[in-house]
């Protein structure tokens, strides 16, 4: 398993935590992980590169090891935060970006907000939302109203072979020492001896604001970076996007200059289940 160390910075009023590997003289690859996940859960990805890259991964706010804000969550802060990264680790060169899910998200929409700070982009599994009718505002603003007032909160284990546990029922195909370095890294214990994920509950609450579909369409039609666009076959998500067929097409045309790769056997955690194939798609779309 290849060592990683950590740094902590400010970002933006929030003390951030960052996991880098490899020689600091390599290439840069950024990494950003997905909702619910830490930097640690790139670690078998890592191993599996056959370059040497130096690979660095923030924790994206209230998860990990960066500071919680203990309020809801605002998508495009997410956004702000990244560019503060990139500014602080590679302020001058265009960068190479994989972004995994939520993280895939934020990624497709930075590139087009600042395609110029882009070279490559690599998304995973990041294929947006549905489009939603405007209909539904009046009864998604109330929803977000009883949440903030009652607060969220998140299920805790008794210990880290519990938790472990819990993350093998939830995908089969984890070994169970990935189960039980994710449960090590992705874990905080509580004043009361139990365990739960180190991640803030309040990232549960709804968002108020609606998904506006045209406009993160807008976003990348604008990138014009090369794009890697990798899909898990057995993925709960890629079967609702690609079973409605026009709307899928409607995410890839957008891209203007886009390769999609569809791997087999591995669903949505496509770094833990074939994080060798992953490495090799990554790797011979960024050489």
């Amino acid at each position: 398993m290849k060592s990683s160390t950590s740094e902590f910075h400010t970002i933006r009023g929030l003390k951030s935590h960052v996991r880098l590997w490899g020689p600091a003289h390599a290439p840069k690859l950024f990494l950003l992980h997905g909702w619910m996940d830490c930097s640690a859960s790139f670690q078998f990805l890592v191993d599996a590169l056959s370059r040497e890259w130096r690979v660095i991964a923030p924790d994206w706010r209230g998860f990990g090891g960066s500071e919680w804000l203990n309020r809801p969550y605002w998508f495009p802060d997410y956004l702000a935060d990244l560019e503060r990264f990139l500014d602080l680790y590679s302020p001058e060169e265009p960068v190479r970006l994989v972004g995994h899910s939520m993280g895939g998200n934020v990624v497709g929409l930075y590139a087009g907000a600042r395609p110029a700070r882009v070279a490559k982009l690599v998304i995973l599994e990041g294929f947006g939302l549905h489009p939603i009718d405007p209909a539904q505002a009046p009864g998604r603003y109330a929803k977000w109203l009883e949440q903030d007032k009652t607060g969220a909160s998140l299920r805790d284990y008794a210990d880290l072979g519990e938790f472990a546990a819990r993350l093998l029922r939830d995908n089969p195909r984890l070994t169970h020492g990935q189960a039980d370095f994710l449960a090590a890294n992705f874990s905080q214990k509580r004043p009361d001896g139990r365990f739960g994920y180190a991640a803030d509950p309040w990232h549960r609450v709804t968002n108020p604001v609606l998904y506006r579909f045209e406009e993160a369409k807008a976003c990348w039609r604008a990138v014009t970076a090369p794009v890697l666009w990798v899909v898990a076959r057995d993925s709960h998500l890629y079967k609702e996007f690609a079973g409605r067929a026009e709307d899928y097409a409607a995410r890839l045309t957008n891209f203007r200059d886009l390769r999609e790769v569809v791997l087999d056997d591995c669903g949505h955690m496509l770094h833990h289940d074939q994080p060798q194939r992953l490495a090799q798609a990554i790797e011979g779309f960024l050489q």
